[in-house]
C-alpha cells in the first residue's frame, strides 16, 4: 500500500472517530435537555396511561403529583430516564453511521442512505430496561403504596424475580414505537423540510425556526401514531406481566 494511501485511510479513520464523540457529545446534551423539560410531562402521561380512572385528566394528575410529592415526584425516574435518552440518542447520533458504513460495505455499496430501522431496532434493545424502570419508579405511589424504591432497588428486585428476561418486559411495544415512530417522525420532518424551504435555497438554509417546526410536525405525526403502543408498553412494564394482545383487547372492551 503506498504512503499516500495510507496517510488518507489513517485521516478518514481519525475523522470517523470525531464524528463519533462530536455525535455522541449531541446525544448526550440532547438527552439532559429533554429529561430535564420533558420528564414531569412524561410522569403524568406514564401514570395517566397506567391508571386511567384515578387521573383522567392531565391538569388534575399534574396538581396532584405536585402536592403529594412535590416537584421531585414530578421527576421520578430521572436517572433511567436520562440514562434511556443517552443511550438513544448515542444510537441514533453515532451506531447509526457506523452500521450503515458496514452494511453498505458488507454488500457492496460505496454508501447506504437509510439504516433507520437498524438504528432504531439497536435503539429499542438498549431502552427497554431502563423505559421500564423509569416506568416502575413513575408510578410507584399507585402502584407499590408505601414502598420507596431507587433505580437500584428496581432492578435488583426484578434481576432476582426473573432474571434478565424481567428487564425486557415490553420489548415488543418498545420495538414498534420505535421502528414504526421514528420512520414516521423522519418522514414528516424531512417532508416538512421540503415544504417549508423557500424556492431557491436548500432544506439546510431555512433557519432555526422553520427546522424546529418542522420536528414538531414530525414528533406530532410519532405520537398520533405510536400513542396506543406506548399506553399498552406502559401497562405491561408497571404490572411486570400480561401479554400485548391480552392488554389490547382489555383497552377496547373498555
Amino acid at each position: 500500500m503506498a504512503k499516500s494511501e495510507i496517510d488518507v485511510s489513517y485521516s478518514n479513520n481519525i475523522g470517523h472517530i470525531k464524528d463519533g464523540i462530536v455525535d455522541l457529545a449531541a446525544g448526550t446534551v440532547g438527552g439532559i435537555v429533554n429529561v430535564a423539560t420533558g420528564q414531569p410531562l412524561d410522569t403524568v402521561k406514564v401514570k395517566m396511561q397506567t391508571f386511567p380512572t384515578l387521573y383522567p385528566r392531565g391538569i388534575a394528575c399534574f396538581k396532584s403529583v405536585l402536592r403529594l410529592d412535590g416537584v421531585r415526584g414530578l421527576y421520578a425516574g430521572a436517572m433511567p430516564a436520562l440514562t434511556a435518552n443517552i443511550a438513544e440518542n448515542a444510537i441514533l447520533f453515532t451506531a447509526y453511521g457506523y452500521c450503515r458504513k458496514m452494511v453498505a460495505f458488507c454488500i457492496g455499496r460505496s454508501e447506504l442512505e437509510d439504516m433507520t430501522p437498524v438504528e432504531n431496532a439497536l435503539s429499542a434493545v438498549a431502552i427497554c430496561p431502563t423505559e421500564l424502570v423509569k416506568c416502575k419508579l413513575q408510578a410507584q405511589r399507585e402502584a407499590f403504596p408505601g414502598l420507596k424504591n431507587t433505580p437500584f432497588s428496581v432492578y435488583r428486585d426484578m434481576y432476582r424475580t426473573d432474571g434478565l428476561k424481567a428487564f425486557y418486559t415490553g420489548m415488543l411495544s418498545t420495538l414498534c414505537r420505535e421502528t414504526v415512530g421514528y420512520f414516521l417522525f423522519f418522514g414528516a420532518y424531512e417532508l416538512s423540510r421540503f415544504y417549508l424551504t423557500p424556492e431557491g435555497k436548500s432544506k439546510s438554509e431555512i433557519g432555526i425556526l422553520r427546522t424546529a417546526l418542522s420536528g414538531g410536525i414530525g414528533g406530532v405525526v410519532l405520537w398520533s401514531a405510536v400513542y396506543p403502543v406506548d399506553v399498552i408498553k406502559s401497562r405491561m412494564q408497571v404490572a411486570s406481566s400480561g401479554k400485548f394482545i391480552n392488554i389490547f383487547l382489555n383497552i377496547i372492551k373498555k
